[in-house]
């Protein structure tokens, strides 16, 4: 392929040389040449001090002129395809510039217009620059004299610069590579070229693929800090409350307690705002206002709960607010006596108009919506200003309605509380709470801030501020300008003076006595004191129409977009056509839709006080929850979590996540407990669900944190026999290539014990080193989604003993290390290279060396199945990589199990040489081969019955094993691993019904003795077991025919050193120490004999068996040969149902004491 591109390239991009074997284009490395992705793009501002002048070579071609792609016009062929995955690729078109061809495209990528925003002097936010638009100039540093001007050479290490920090997501700029460090480290593979830069790393055409994916900005609305966060906050904040109901609030709590329960709610949304604000400036925030948030800190599970929740909550939130105009409407048409039908009717046709009216402005974009926001603001204003130069104005017609001025009597007497009709302290706190809510109108809608993180803390926290003083404010002229009852009735004034005279009105000359029966006027009685109270009425009717449209209109916003972020996400994969936007702004249109239809119908419900405490509620649980993040992420330690806004306090937040929490319970407590229901439902379903992101949430953090605290504090305990738990090395090469093995162990190590799954690559260490990084992530996702509770440890060796060897000594950490050796059989040791044996059983002697135990497990068909795996499945995990020999029509997978580079571990019915060159299997099968199209060889081509055999082998310990026996042959007291690996085998659910047999060995003329010792071992271990077999006939000699089949056996591997001359059998010996001695056999006869009966005996009482546990023989290092012991354990375990063969260390693994 390097080849084809080489010739495609024009003569401006003529590249120096390919380095073939590297296969850069598919690696996706970035190069040095052609404007090499991540060379500095000119002088952004954080470079000023070093401005410097852009050469803009191919200044004369517009930048609207399209890139050729075809052609001469750059090759954007093959290439592009195979260059950056996740970019879209232009190449550069020398034609149009006048660039020399040393300069490889130099300046002019995009043509001549640069325009950095704001002259490039000042950053602006992550959102300007991410916004795209204006156009950059690639070029590498070699024809820069910016880096020779800094550094003083060419350098090929690029500055620090922002581009290099992006995130691949399209919509944000361009994301530039920086020189990878295998770029900068790697040895050059020829001569350096003089221009510089080395042949391996020129522009091949990933180097030269340029992600150019710029939305066009023109007409993309930001907002700032004022028109973006504070008037929406203010707005949203200023209810109908204000109007309507806060001069009842001062009425039944007194002007002391009313101040209290203003007090109250802005203590939690001063908290949540700090929160929010800490948040907010912890890195960049897109759009999805408090989704975005929560989901970022504490992760989807969180997030995807209120995320659902928050967006209906704003959904139903326009519903409310729309009737609570409609009801003021409803109510002046009431006045005048013009009512349409009725008036519960009424308020749904006036209702349903509004939200239309609403959803029209906003579907005409964001800068109307924000237009009308700043009218509405301004009637706002004009209604606050209305009444509080009312309050200077006291008219004597108002007098009888209790309006009296600012008067002392009149605060003296409304100061303290005067609760009527049930209402208490926590009633009316309930009702005013709501009008404090609203502060994260501006967060919202986030994603359409020009710089969300200085915006969101400063819009938000004075808005905050401002709302709570003419709260306040408010709260105080009333209860000092109105008295609490009064009758309306001019003629109530009194003549004479009483004495008795206690009330304010009394000292005033007026009479409410009356108004025991009850009275229409008054703080009590009158909703609308504050138009009676204000200068010019209809202003006060104007700023309740004001307010309530504002926040229907802010809430109508927010929702979609909140919805939108999070069909994003695909956290709930059935919303997932609401992600789609619309136009410059990426507009929700969908989720308008959906807005105003949710809407719609809680408007014809038309009921809202039921609905108001529950929006309330949910309110309040996303508001917990933003608290609980900043409390977490202070927790988790992350050194991600570093907010530019620094006053905040992780315990403040917790307390106000708590504050939250109660205020949910004092609103409403069937609510409350509703929303607790609702969150914890979408919580199990997304984690349940488990979604494909890592945002690097706090959770994962302190996951982290957590498993390093108790592994510290792990290490200071010694182990204690009473805790033993295996914890096994397996050598499985790639874990999918031998699932049995890792079934089986898995199923006496799952939660109990540690994994660890070793995989050894052999070969070339550059090649090497590249699988090594791509095969950990690609297996550890393998083992997670197969449920496996392991690690993947891959390492790379020379050979396989050294791999063996490191891996036993360096794998794990502190207490939880292996202690458990497990390896496959191998089971074609009599056909491969015999220092593959050697090594093989050197493996042994190792782990017995390292004080491990040793697992040998075997089955019959074989464990290996790596050749095969296309066919069983085509494997979901194994990634398209690319194909290094055979380019077929179209490679399926081209799979990459152990190549000549990675030989398998357990070396089982697959082990290659270490020569590197003998590829087959022993059924002479490549295991490189790919899977071709389904025309050339289908997946589902029949196997043969070896094959069939093997893989149905392969999962039998996925089934339930039924009622069966495990058999256990303990003859060697290894400590009691033995016995321990089947107690724990039982009890798991798929062996539960298995019943443990044990063999031991004894004298015939003591067998009852030696059951009834064995039982009682077994029963101060508390082990279950269903029978004990004493075996007195281990030592009898074994049949004839199978002491020549072992000697047939053996034959090819030894020494004949009687027949030798004494010179020649010493230097055999010498080059092959695997050799057998006649020596040696003589001296080891009676074990050999052993080996073989005990197999008699294992056919005779074990062949029914699920499975055999039995005590590994061990041969002393140095005086049995490799292929002697190899005989043993082949001889031993012949044609027998899964055995597994075990050493313990031989130190105790169980105990009977308490």
């Amino acid at each position: 392929m390097e080849g084809e591109h080489q010739q495609q390239l024009p003569p401006g991009l003529a590249v120096p040389g390919v380095a073939g074997e590297e296969g850069r284009s598919e690696e996706g490395k970035d190069a040095v040449g052609g404007g090499a992705l991540g060379r500095s793009l000119g002088p952004t501002p954080s470079q000023s001090r070093f401005q410097v002048d852009l050469v803009a070579e191919g200044a004369g071609r517009t930048a609207e002129e399209p890139l050729k792609a075809s052609g001469e016009g750059g090759a954007a062929g093959k290439g592009s395809e195979e260059a950056k995955g996740r970019f879209r690729v232009n190449f550069v078109d020398p034609s149009a510039g006048d660039e020399s061809p040393g300069e490889l495209g130099g300046g002019s990528l995009e043509g001549g217009n640069v325009s950095f925003q704001n002259g490039g002097d000042t950053v602006l936010s992550e959102g300007s620059l991410h916004s795209g638009g204006h156009h950059h100039y690639y070029y590498d540093t070699h024809t820069n004299t910016y880096y020779l001007r800094t550094f003083g050479h060419n350098t090929m290490d690029a500055v620090p610069r922002i581009d290099h920090y992006r995130h691949t997501a399209a919509d944000l700029g361009e994301k530039l590579l920086r020189p990878s460090l295998a770029e900068l480290h790697d040895e050059l593979d020829k001569e350096p070229f003089e221009d510089g830069y080395a042949n391996g790393e020129e522009g091949t055409p990933a180097g030269e693929a340029v992600a150019t994916y710029t939305p066009d900005s023109k007409g993309v609305v930001k907002f700032g800090w004022i028109k973006g966060v504070l008037v929406r906050c203010m707005l949203n904040i200023w209810g109908v409350m204000l109007f309507i109901r806060l001069s009842w609030i001062v009425g039944q709590a007194g002007i002391g307690l009313s101040v209290l329960v203003i007090g109250m709610a802005t203590v939690v949304t001063t908290i949540t705002g700090l929160s929010t604000s800490a948040i907010a400036t912890n890195g960049f925030v897109r759009g999805g206002g408090a989704y975005y948030l929560i989901s970022r800190s504490l992760g989807p599970e969180f997030g995807g709960a209120i995320g659902l929740i928050f967006a209906f909550a704003n959904a139903v939130a326009v519903a409310m607010y729309v009737v609570g105009f409609a009801e003021t409407v409803v109510e002046l048409l009431k006045e005048n006596g013009t009512l349409m039908v009725d008036e519960m009717n009424d308020i749904r046709i006036i209702g349903a108009i509004t939200v239309v009216i609403l959803l029209g402005i906003s579907v005409a974009g964001m800068e109307w919506e924000a237009k009308a926001q700043i009218v509405l603001l301004v009637i706002l204003i004009l209604a606050i200003g209305d009444f509080v130069i009312g309050t200077f104005i006291p008219l004597d017609s108002k007098k009888p309605k209790g309006f009296f001025g600012y008067k002392a009597e009149i605060f003296m007497e409304n100061f303290g509380p005067d609760f009527r009709h049930e209402e208490t302290f926590f009633s009316v706190f309930a009702i005013f709470f709501p009008a404090a809510t609203g502060i994260l109108a501006g967060a919202n809608i986030s994603g359409d801030l020009a710089d969300p993180q200085s915006a969101i803390p400063k819009g938000t926290l004075l808005a905050i501020l401002i709302t709570t003083l003419v709260y306040v404010g408010i709260a105080v002229s009333v209860g000092s300008c109105v008295v609490r009852d009064a009758t309306g009735n001019v003629n109530n004034t009194l003549v004479t003076e009483l004495t008795n005279c206690t009330t304010a009105a009394c000292k005033l000359n007026y009479d409410f006595s009356s108004c025991q029966t009850g009275c229409h006027y008054g703080l009590m009685n009158n909703f609308q004191v504050m138009s009676m109270v204000s200068g010019f009425a209809p202003l006060i009717s104007a700023g309740i129409f004001s307010a309530t449209l504002s926040s229907a209109l802010a809430s109508l916003v927010s929702a979609p977009k909140i919805f939108q972020a999070l069909c994003k996400d695909n956290i709930y994969p059935g919303f997932q056509m609401f992600a789609k936007g619309y136009g410059k702004n990426n507009e929700p249109l969908r989720g308008y839709l959906l807005t105003f239809l949710i809407a719609l119908g809680f408007i014809l419900i038309a009921e809202l006080n039921v609905i108001a405490p529950i929006i309330s509620n949910f309110f309040l649980a996303s508001y917990a929850l933003i608290n609980f993040s900043v409390f977490h992420a202070s927790l988790a330690k992350s050194p991600g979590w570093r907010p530019a806004f620094k006053y905040y306090n992780m315990w403040i937040s917790l307390v106000g996540a708590i504050l939250c929490c109660i205020v949910m319970f004092v609103i409403n407590w069937w609510a409350a407990l509703l929303t607790y229901v609702i969150v914890l439902g979408l919580y199990i379903y997304v984690t349940y669900k488990k979604p494909d992101v890592n945002w690097g949430s706090s959770t994962q953090a302190l996951t982290y944190l957590n498993a390093l605290q108790h592994s510290i504090r792990l290490s200071g305990v010694e182990d204690h026999v009473k805790n033993f738990r295996p914890q096994c090395l397996i050598m499985t090469g790639a874990p999918n290539s031998r699932p049995a093995l890792l079934h089986l162990v898995h199923a006496f190590t799952k939660n109990v014990g540690l994994m660890i799954c070793g995989h050894i690559h052999m070969g070339p260490r550059r090649q090497a080193m590249k699988e090594l990084s791509t095969d950990l992530a690609k297996y550890q996702r393998w083992l997670i989604k197969n449920k496996m509770k392991a690690f993947y440890a891959p390492v790379h060796a020379e050979d396989l003993r050294d791999g063996g060897q490191y891996l036993m000594q360096a794998a794990g950490l502190g207490r939880m290390r292996p202690n458990t050796l497990v390896v496959g059989f191998k089971k074609n040791w009599r056909q491969c290279d015999m220092r593959d044996v050697e090594t093989y059983i050197n493996l042994f002697h190792d782990a017995f060396d390292i004080q491990y135990g040793v697992v040998v497990i075997r089955l019959k068909e074989g464990l290996d199945i790596s050749h095969l795996q296309g066919q069983e499945e085509l494997l979901s995990s194994q990634e398209k990589s690319p194909c290094t020999k055979d380019i077929i029509v179209k490679v399926d997978y081209s799979k990459k199990t152990e190549t000549d580079t990675s030989i398998a571990f357990a070396p089982s019915s697959s082990e290659r040489t270490p020569t590197l060159h003998k590829e087959e299997d022993e059924d002479g099968k490549t295991p490189t081969q790919p899977l071709l199209k389904k025309d050339s060889k289908s997946p589902s081509s029949p196997l043969n019955l070896a094959d069939q055999r093997l893989l149905d082998a392969s999962t039998q310990f996925q089934k339930k094993q039924g009622k069966s026996n495990i058999d256990v042959w303990w003859l060697f007291d290894d400590g009691g691993l033995t016995l321990l690996i089947p107690y724990l085998l039982t009890t798991k659910k798929k062996w539960k019904d298995c019943k443990i047999r044990v063999f031991i060995g004894g004298k015939i003329n003591r067998i009852d003795h030696d059951r009834r010792a064995m039982a009682t071992l077994l029963s101060k271990f508390r082990i279950d077991f269903s029978d004990i077999m004493v075996l007195g006939d281990i030592n009898t000699k074994p049949k004839k025919e199978n002491i020549a089949a072992f000697e047939e056996m053996i034959e090819p591997f030894r020494l004949h050193e009687d027949d030798k001359e004494q010179e020649v059998a010493d230097k055999m010996k010498e080059d092959e120490p695997w050799r057998i001695t006649d020596n040696e056999l003589e001296l080891y006869k009676t074990k050999t004999y052993r080996q073989i009966r005990l197999n008699e005996l294992l056919k005779e009482h074990s062949s029914t068996a699920n499975i055999i546990v039995m005590s590994l023989p061990v041969a002393r290092k140095g005086a049995v040969s490799s292929a002697l012991y190899m005989a043993w354990l082949e001889a031993l375990s012949k044609d027998l149902p899964p055995i597994l063969l075990v050493r313990g260390n031989h130190q105790s693994v169980l105990t009977f004491y308490s």
